[in-house]
């Protein structure tokens, strides 16, 4: 069953650009994960600083693998210096309907 979730944060004041920069660069090494089947990136509209990343996984090993990834434990500690309250918050995801194989 694939793993869906989005990770939402807050650049902390003055970080958008640097923040946006990151995430380019981490989207990079995510999209070439052999189990990573989405990653898009997004802020609000009327808010740079708030950032949503919508992820999709082949399965639970593939998230798993993503989670303890190098280029994951690496985007995270810098990550941690740009945002306010210091981490990521993760909302799981449960399809409705049915999604083509």
């Amino acid at each position: 069953m694939t793993i869906a979730l989005y990770a939402e944060f807050t650049a902390s004041a003055g970080n958008a650009a640097a923040v946006s920069a990151l995430i380019d660069e981490f989207a990079t090494a995510v999209r070439a994960e052999p189990g990573n089947l989405r990653f898009d990136p997004h802020s609000l509209s009327s808010d740079p600083h708030s950032v949503f990343v919508y992820e999709l996984y082949r399965d639970q090993l593939a998230f798993d693998a993503h989670l303890a990834s190098a280029h994951g434990l690496e985007f995270n500690r810098r990550l941690t210096s740009l945002i306010t309250g210091g981490q990521s918050q993760l909302t799981m995801l449960d399809p409705i309907g049915v999604f083509p194989a």
